[in-house]
């Protein structure tokens, strides 16, 4: 890590030399640039502008038409921007260049998926709470390039290895350059991995990440999906968080686990009550399965997100929970004072990390707040349950979206100018879907219909 300090003493010996910025928009990508030492010693004094049109347009750089925060309308002007002081890194593949993260500020704020987090940590801390996360990847990678793959038509690419490796020791030597590579460049950005191995698919790796501080855990989740796609390409391979990029192998996950604590006690835990459940604890997963399905659309933010949520593919259908069931969207994992949590399973692995966290908090602070009780819990196969409709879960992500906007909670959650707007890009995203022919479709209709 690079302290404030540590970074002001090198640029003041050496103002030439520069500072790499990133900041996330809506869909979780790392935007940045360069910044000279003169100007970054600015920005971290005064602050520093950013063009909006990173809050305004999608993954694909294409301008939202539905939304009022930027646009045509307002000529895309700067929003503000603040450097996160203490997110400081080298860059140890870029000759120990250094990194900062950024935020939005003022007005901008409110839109802002970092900026979102921070507000509901904030709430926790009103309630005498603070959180711990912990995010784990699964990804595909290839034997591709950016190049080879358009020209493939993004089809018949050439994962890293074939067949069904889970686990597999053989797999992670053969390709041990790329996995020590992996591991030393998240060691460097101070992103500790607690455990690589080879998933079950071709060429499907997963990632855990150690548990930090909800805020950090995010931060970590942002940076290690661009720099696990850099590391990639520096080996000649492509990697993708995709939520499902091929209809024969299960999709890709993006789990997160997430405890409650006070006065540096875990306020999960409890010897006296089943499976170690304290009334806090249930009444926050009863939040953050009562709210699951009006807050889909922050969890599952893609059309590919959807295609996921399918029964028998490791990924839930709807809004269950059990003790140690990898069928349920929630699993509770029962442990010590120490390790007392809950597993968020429905993530994928394309959600941006900063809103799918602050869901997966915000709800289950919602369920604090009002004393909720969850459903009995599912002890056997979660695909088979008959869950009551209220517990079902969108099957588009634009009925998601229309479940956001309805949603009560995610207002008081999230403010009213942040659910707008995110509604908005996810029909956006819906509506862009809705315009393109698909394979299935001429394979299905050309020449029969």
């Amino acid at each position: 890590m690079i302290s404030v300090d540590d970074i002001k003493t090198r640029l003041q010996a050496n103002p030439d030399q520069f500072v790499k910025l990133g900041l996330t928009d809506i869909d979780g990508i790392l935007r940045g640039k360069y910044l000279s030492g003169r100007k970054f010693l600015s920005a971290l004094d005064n602050g520093m502008a950013f063009c909006s049109v990173v809050l305004g347009w999608d993954s694909d750089d294409q301008l939202y038409d539905n939304v009022s925060y930027t646009g045509w309308h307002n000529g895309y002007p700067d929003a503000p921007v603040r450097i996160v002081p203490e997110s400081g890194r080298s860059l140890t593949f870029e000759d120990g260049q250094p990194f900062f993260l950024a935020e939005f500020a003022g007005d901008a704020e409110s839109y802002c998926p970092r900026g979102i987090l921070r507000r509901v940590l904030h709430k926790a801390a009103d309630m005498g709470f603070s959180a711990m996360a912990g995010f784990e990847y699964e990804f595909f990678v290839f034997d591709e390039t950016p190049e080879s793959v358009r020209a493939k038509g993004y089809r018949n690419l050439t994962p890293i290895a074939p067949g069904t490796f889970g686990y597999s020791v053989l797999r992670s030597s053969e390709h041990a350059s790329l996995y020590t590579a992996l591991l030393d460049a998240a060691t460097g950005l101070d992103i500790p991995i607690e455990g690589l191995h080879e998933e079950t698919g071709p060429g499907v790796l997963e990632a855990a990440l150690t548990v930090d501080d909800a805020i950090k855990a995010a931060d970590k989740a942002a940076l290690f999906k661009t720099f696990a796609k850099v590391v990639a390409r520096q080996h000649g391979k492509m990697a993708t968080f995709m939520a499902k990029c091929t209809q024969e192998w299960p999709g890709q996950s993006g789990h997160m686990h997430v405890s409650l604590w006070r006065d540096g006690k875990s306020a999960f835990h409890d010897d006296r009550e089943p499976h170690g459940m304290n009334a806090t604890m249930r009444h926050f997963v009863a939040g953050q399965q009562r709210l699951m399905p009006e807050m889909l659309a922050m969890i599952s933010p893609t059309v590919n997100s959807y295609s996921r949520l399918v029964p028998g593919a490791w990924a839930p259908t709807a809004a269950t929970w059990g003790v140690e069931n990898r069928t349920c969207a929630l699993r509770v994992i029962p442990g010590s004072s120490k390790s007392q949590r809950v597993e968020y399973r429905i993530t994928a692995a394309d959600a941006n990390p900063y809103l799918s966290l602050a869901a997966a908090i915000a709800s289950g602070l919602w369920g604090i707040e009002h004393k909720l009780e969850p459903s009995a819990p599912i002890t056997g196969n979660a695909y088979e349950a008959d869950m009551a409709e209220n517990l079902r879960l969108p099957a588009t992500l634009w009925d998601a979206a229309q479940r956001l906007k309805t949603s009560e909670a995610a207002r008081a959650s999230f403010g009213d100018e942040f659910v707008n707007h995110f509604a908005a890009t996810r029909e956006w995203e819906e509506r862009e879907f809705r315009r393109h022919v698909t394979d299935w479709e001429l394979k299905r209709y050309f020449e029969i219909i």
